[in-house]
């Protein structure tokens, strides 16, 4: 990752996975774009690492489910030549049987974990392929691999995430640009609170502290890894996994039903 006068952008920055991915970022020499909702926040996170880096930080305060604020940032993004990484972390949470939760509610999940990770993505593409490097980082969740009762929605915004950037490894294969999926488990952020779920009924050593969460997704970053899932103890799991999908490949598409479904 060249740095020298590079910028990094990372949305939900004002907490968690958010805030660790920048400091490190500064840490690896780039100046800052953070974008979130919460201004107060950003502004002290922004002036702590101005004073601990000297590297330069703007703060664009955006809900990115509204289409107003997320065009400015889509406009940043498109027209800002310095813009070398894009982290796409802003994300919320949502665990509640389908039959009984608010679809309003599961909309607004969707716009923030897929629609406007799809829109960021889009917009900055062109100029990171175009000035011949860059790098987007995508986060996912474990659940998008582990789906369970309640979590039907947020787990399915998760594997689109997954899926969409596996697509799109595929077609910027042959491009600069690098893009990486980080699926985390349990990690110790405000997303659960938020999403009305205590942390205290976990295991302990089922959660992850943020700095070990994203220290592992660089690790994997720095060695080439598509998809960094930080607590898996061996690659060769998830490549094992990968290679099972891939032997459906060739009959996912045939001119007649498998042998089974025909009389």
């Amino acid at each position: 990752m060249t740095t020298q006068n590079k910028t990094a952008v990372v949305t939900g920055a004002s907490a968690g996975l958010g805030t660790a991915y920048a400091q490190r970022l500064a840490d690896r020499g780039y100046d800052l774009i953070l974008v979130a909702r919460n201004t107060a926040r950003l502004e002290t996170l922004a002036a702590d690492i101005r004073s601990r880096t000297g590297r330069a930080v703007d703060v664009v305060t955006a809900d990115l489910t509204d289409a107003a604020q997320i065009a400015v940032v889509e406009e940043r993004l498109r027209t800002d030549e310095s813009i070398a990484v894009l982290i796409n972390n802003a994300g919320a949470a949502l665990f509640a049987p389908l039959a009984s939760s608010d679809a309003a509610a599961s909309a607004a999940l969707i716009n923030l974990n897929v629609t406007s990770l799809t829109r960021l993505t889009t917009a900055v593409l062109p100029g990171l392929i175009a000035r011949g490097h860059g790098t987007v980082v995508n986060i996912s969740s474990a659940l998008a691999l582990n789906f369970l009762p309640g979590g039907s929605v947020y787990s399915g915004t998760k594997g689109y995430v997954l899926t969409y950037t596996q697509a799109l490894q595929q077609e910027l294969a042959d491009s600069p640009v690098t893009v990486q999926a980080v699926l985390p488990g349990a990690v110790r952020t405000e997303i659960w609170d938020r999403a009305g779920v205590d942390l205290s009924g976990f295991p302990d050593e089922a959660i992850m502290s943020v700095d070990d969460a994203v220290d592992a997704a660089f690790a994997g970053l720095d060695a080439g890894e598509p998809v960094t899932i930080p607590s898996l103890p061996e690659i060769s799991d998830w490549e094992s996994y990968e290679k099972a999908r891939q032997t459906l490949v060739p009959n996912l598409s045939l001119r007649v039903p498998a042998a089974r479904y025909r009389g």
